[in-house]
């Protein structure tokens, strides 16, 4: 008879929101005294459990219940939040990781067939210093080092200060790889933070991989004249050739299929009344899960805007701000993410994840990985108003532990 419970994982979540949060949202931004405290949390709800215990180099906590077999289950979340954020990101999968311990130390007594560890990875958001997934880019191998030694907060703070008031060593972050050794599967469950699942009906879905994304600067340059006397067919004007690109990215990623496009900034110069613009700066975020679809999505976007620039009489320049790959996802183990929800609530679909994830750089580091999403209400996270259903949340942490058997006997095989 299984142990789990998950009313008491959604009990625990909201015990952390009381403890955490605030009027405004979770406010366990990473390496603050919130955050710690939110750890200190954590670690009280396992001491029941006989788990090994310990942070690595980089400032992740991982919970280990050795098994028969070396070989390694890995559950993963973060316990770090934006600021004024939801009561779910990043939480829910930690906490629910944590009941399905509870459930495989019952079960097992204590010697599960292979080792099971949950992970709580450090910086998930990037919200202090604007650099996301720092934990487990390190784990992976793939932290920019030189970039992230020169990330400074809002306060003048620099990204290894910060490290160390919590007892982390900056230039030994990525002694940590060693931690995915025996690695031979990841599971990650998280709230959608978008509209999917709730536009189609659904509770749960098994994620495909999560989208790669080429970010770029777009500049047009034009000349500043008065605006009074330099007549309509005279103007050399950067900011018309940007508004007819800001169109034309919707073209782009409705042709793409399952691509996005986000013109998220826009600014110009001399940005008075009086003047034509002179410049106008675009930043362009275009994602896709396919890597070809990708590539013609960004050439589609760069032969807009010279299209665009030479109608107007500007030119135009790019400037590359990111670029990742896209990261699928484990075909075995999405097919057991889907039978496992299917077995729960009778119904899955497979969608892609937009945003990045902690899981996205295991499976960069060869790991085979999956995701498992539960809908969001609004659509909405980053925000106090991110909310799933109870039932629903019930749902995700019974189809996660389904999950975490079918995922405990696929690596026995």
């Amino acid at each position: 008879m299984s142990t789990l419970n998950p009313q008491r994982t959604i009990a625990e979540l909201k015990e952390l929101r009381a403890l955490t949060g605030d009027p405004e949202g979770a406010q366990r931004v990473a390496f603050t005294r919130t955050w710690l405290i939110g750890r200190e949390f954590l670690r009280s709800k396992v001491a029941d459990l006989p788990l090994e215990i310990h942070n690595d180099a980089a400032g992740n906590t991982w919970f280990t219940l050795r098994g028969e077999s070396e070989k390694a289950l890995l559950i993963g979340g973060h316990f770090d939040s934006v600021p004024n954020g939801g009561w779910l990101d990043g939480c829910l999968n930690v906490l629910a990781g944590v009941e399905i311990l509870r459930r495989i130390n019952a079960q097992y007594s204590g010697k599960p067939p292979v080792t099971v560890r949950l992970v709580d990875w450090a910086d998930e958001e990037g919200a202090r210093f604007g650099k996301s997934l720092f934990g487990s880019s390190a784990c992976s191998g793939n932290l920019d080092m030189a970039e992230a030694r020169g990330l400074v907060d809002r306060n003048g703070i620099k990204l290894p200060d910060a490290l160390r008031e919590v007892g982390i060593d900056f230039e030994r972050v990525k002694d940590n790889g060693k931690e995915l050794a025996n690695a031979a599967a990841y599971l990650e469950l998280h709230i959608e933070q978008g509209p999917v699942l709730l536009d189609l009906g659904l509770p749960l879905g098994a994620v495909l991989g999560t989208f790669g994304v080429e970010r770029h600067a777009i500049t047009f340059h034009g000349q500043a004249a008065h605006s009074g006397s330099t007549p309509m067919n005279r103007r050399k004007d950067a900011f018309l050739a940007a508004a007819r690109m800001s169109q034309e990215i919707y073209k782009i990623a409705a042709r793409s299929g399952n691509g996005v496009c986000t013109i998220g900034s826009c600014t110009t110069k001399p940005g008075i009344v009086t003047s034509v613009v002179e410049e106008c700066r675009l930043t362009l975020d275009q994602r896709h899960l396919d890597s070809p679809a990708l590539a013609q999505m960004f050439q589609e976007a760069r032969a807009a805007s010279e299209q665009f620039a030479a109608e107007g009489n500007v030119k135009v320049s790019w400037e590359r701000l990111w670029q990742i790959a896209p990261r699928p996802f484990h075909d075995e183990l999405i097919a057991l993410c889907d039978e496992s929800i299917r077995e729960t609530c009778g119904q899955s679909h497979k969608l892609p994840s937009g945003p990045l994830h902690d899981a996205a750089e295991v499976a960069r580091a060869g790991v085979p990985t999956v995701m498992m999403f539960v809908q969001s209400l609004h659509g909405i996270s980053h925000n106090k108003i991110e909310d799933t259903k109870e039932e629903h949340l019930e749902l995700c942490v019974t189809a996660f532990d389904k999950l975490a058997e079918k995922a405990m006997r696929w690596i026995q095989k």
